[in-house]
């Protein structure tokens, strides 16, 4: 078991640990950075992932998947009263012919989608937001983990260093060893035999007159 590096803010006044990992950090930690790669939803489910996941796609001239991926979890996790109004801004955005960020969906999504934001709700694009999702996760993820931008954030991230002292003392390392056990039944020996001498030595003088 290891601390929370480089101290638990939960227990201590440090609050460095929540600095380094807060949305507008201006270096991630390490930790952070690799988790990325463990799964595309550990990607999306960090903005500053997904802010550098949307500067790697720029470049890549396909930022428009995430933006519009963005857009329905607007439309899914914001509020009832403009549930119609951001479904018609996304379609005019994204799915309309000649959109400025049109998006490439499959014809039979497509037609779905179109089908029911005549009556929107907060799940009306959600199989063409699957759509996109599964595309970036089976083309574009794998590129940008391979990336030089990646690598380079890696290289670059924060390793922070224990600043506190372990929470639980019974866990830290004992700096001395314990003694050998032959060292042991040696001394116990020496003890043994200067004490007997020493028995002797005292029955055999003389008892005063």
């Amino acid at each position: 078991m290891q601390g929370c590096l480089p101290s638990n803010p939960w227990i201590t006044d440090d609050i460095m640990y929540w600095n380094m990992n807060s949305e507008t950090a201006v270096m991630p930690t390490k930790l952070r950075v690799e988790r990325w790669s463990f799964s595309f939803m550990k990607l999306l489910n960090d903005p500053l992932g997904q802010k550098e996941f949307l500067i790697y796609l720029e470049k890549e001239f396909s930022a428009e998947n995430l933006l519009f991926w963005q857009a329905c979890e607007d439309v899914q996790h914001g509020e009832t009263s403009r549930i119609a109004d951001k479904v018609d801004e996304v379609y005019k955005q994204y799915l309309a012919p000649g959109a400025s960020n049109w998006v490439n969906i499959d014809s039979k999504t497509m037609e779905s989608t179109l089908e029911g934001i005549h009556q929107p709700n907060r799940f009306v694009l959600y199989d063409a937001q699957r759509h996109i999702y599964f595309l970036m996760k089976k083309d574009s993820y794998p590129r940008y983990l391979k990336s030089e931008q990646y690598k380079n954030l890696l290289e670059k991230a924060i390793v922070p260093q224990e600043t506190k002292k372990s929470v639980f003392p019974f866990m830290r390392r004992q700096r001395h060893s314990s003694p050998s056990p032959a060292l042991l039944t040696q001394a116990g020996d020496d003890d043994g035999k200067a004490l007997s001498s020493s028995v002797r030595a005292n029955t055999s003088a003389p008892s005063p007159t």
